[in-house]
């Protein structure tokens, strides 16, 4: 009783707070003139920065005209393969409900039972595949406007990160989910609490300066009241105003996109997740055959078995033994970008050296009793590492990725400078691979499945581009020496990057887990 006593109560300061305080306001905003041109016929007005353009997130900014990709995304990161399952086989039920009851069955299925706290898929995963979905043309607009509010039917929690970090969007209005204890129940608030957010803002006079304008779909009715109270004008788009759009250029960005995480390479469209199961079951035979035949037969032998199975390994090499011929005590430092956990062996199967070594920050256990060659983990003490390394180099030759973890999009972090103060040549290595329907990495999941994802793809490749030689030690050491070992580390991080087409940046571990985890990285060993 007393929880449905509070709830009238709300709705009558409500109705209230709308009748007396903002009365005068709607009197004062005319019918709004509805434009039945394209919105981007904006682009003709000298001057959007004193106007505030209020646009529809999934109808008028997206170029998808369907949001099952978005939550199988949630399903498959957030609750895993049967939850994802669950929502591929419900939803041919889902289209022929209408388009507010389909969007509550897939809100249910996707967050029933989510942990709120542990929910990161709106920050890690979902800004990847909505900047890739959004239009070029509706961005120009936008991005000529004063302040910019996107509305929408989607959880807050699913776009909010997309909307103000990515595309820098002043106010986001999302809809609010219920929870109990912590955990969503998969039910959303109702519009009224949209529209309350929108009185709140007039009532802050953050709408109150220069033209209304909004911008929502031609097709979807949801906000259409909403829109007709607040703005001066509205511009509608179709379907065919879509089609016609481009993408969103990745260097047109406002951010960057250099972090996201997710087991999925692949945007989860209906018949792509159709794909995605169809091949399950293939991929984890697949899987087993590559791991115990690359692992356990003579490279002469484990080449064609791994080429016949998909796998795909591109080596551009220069004769570099012949540059460290003068240095016949120590093996050679092989330096490299980091793409998967798989890198150091994939370089041991370029050279055809199996007594090659490697050094790891956090590389699981299991990933280590199954590699082929040896793997020495490191415990981020700069002199006890330098130690180790020393050591390692005076038995052979020795594999280190200085960014000290992965990244994924055409990015090199910032190479730490210990590798240059441990031996006297440097030879830096180029790498990159590419996958289909898995990443073979992850930030924020079980580090011991990355192996195993990247071979479940049907064609994951690796290219192998071994560069010239750098000198290291012996030009960083002395005080007076001509470069420091910073300047050495920043010419090989710069020299990868230029082999690569990547774009060298300042951001470290830390700042990668900051970001997709909530922690810095650091795993303590037990």
């Amino acid at each position: 009783m007393s929880g449905n006593k509070i709830s009238n109560l709300q709705s009558l300061v409500f109705f209230l707070y709308r009748f007396f305080v903002l009365r005068r306001w709607y009197h004062r905003n005319p019918k709004p003139k509805h434009q039945k041109c394209p919105p981007y016929s904006l682009h003709q007005r000298q001057d959007l920065s004193h106007h505030t353009l209020i646009f529809n997130v999934e109808g008028a900014l997206l170029k998808s005209k369907s949001l099952f990709p978005y939550f199988m995304l949630v399903a498959f990161e957030a609750g895993g393969l049967i939850r994802s399952f669950l929502l591929f086989m419900l939803y041919p039920l889902i289209c022929l409900m209408s388009y507010e009851m389909g969007l509550k069955a897939m809100v249910m299925l996707s967050f029933f039972g989510v942990q709120k706290k542990s929910f990161r898929v709106g920050k890690s995963v979902l800004p990847k595949y909505f900047l890739e979905d959004v239009g070029l043309e509706m961005f120009e607009v936008l991005k000529r406007g004063g302040k910019r509010v996107g509305v929408s039917d989607l959880p807050q929690v699913m776009i909010d990160v997309f909307l103000r970090d990515y595309l820098e969007v002043e106010v986001v209005i999302g809809k609010e989910m219920k929870m109990v204890g912590g955990y969503y129940l998969g039910i959303m608030e109702d519009n009224k609490k949209q529209e309350f957010a929108f009185d709140k803002l007039i009532q802050e006079e953050k709408l109150s300066s220069g033209h209304v304008i909004g911008i929502t779909s031609f097709n979807l009715s949801s906000h259409r009241s909403l829109f007709s109270q607040f703005c001066q004008e509205i511009y509608f788009v179709r379907n065919s105003d879509k089609q016609s759009w481009q993408t969103l250029p990745r260097n047109q960005y406002p951010k960057p996109l250099v972090f996201h995480d997710g087991r999925l390479a692949i945007k989860p469209t209906f018949l792509n997740t159709l794909t995605l199961f169809m091949w399950t079951p293939f991929a984890m035979v697949l899987a087993t055959s590559r791991t115990v035949f690359g692992l356990n037969l003579p490279y002469s032998l484990a080449y064609p078995f791994l080429a016949f199975t998909g796998l795909r390994l591109t080596l551009t090499v220069k004769n570099h033994k012949d540059q460290i011929s003068s240095y016949p005590k120590k093996g050679c430092l092989y330096v490299c970008n980091h793409r998967t956990l798989l890198d150091p062996l994939y370089i041991s199967y370029a050279l055809r050296e199996k007594n090659i070594k490697a050094v790891t920050y956090s590389l699981s256990r299991s990933s280590e009793l199954l590699a082929p060659i040896t793997t020495v983990r490191l415990t981020r003490d700069r002199v006890k590492d330098g130690q180790a390394m020393e050591r390692l180099l005076s038995q052979g030759d020795l594999v280190v990725c200085p960014e000290g973890t992965t990244c994924r999009e055409p990015y090199l972090l910032r190479f730490s400078s210990l590798f240059s103060e441990v031996s006297d040549i440097i030879v830096p290595i180029a790498i990159d691979s590419h996958v289909s329907f898995f990443y073979g990495t992850t930030a924020s999941g079980i580090k011991a499945f990355d192996p195993l994802f990247f071979l479940l793809d049907p064609y994951p490749s690796y290219t192998v581009r071994l560069l010239d030689s750098v000198a290291g030690a012996s030009t960083c050491k002395d005080p007076g020496a001509a470069k420091s070992r910073f300047e050495v580390a920043n010419h090989v991080q710069h020299e990868i990057g230029n082999a690569l087409g990547f774009e060298c940046t300042k951001l470290t571990r830390r700042d990668k887990y900051l970001v997709l985890a909530g922690n810095n990285g650091n795993v303590k060993n037990k």
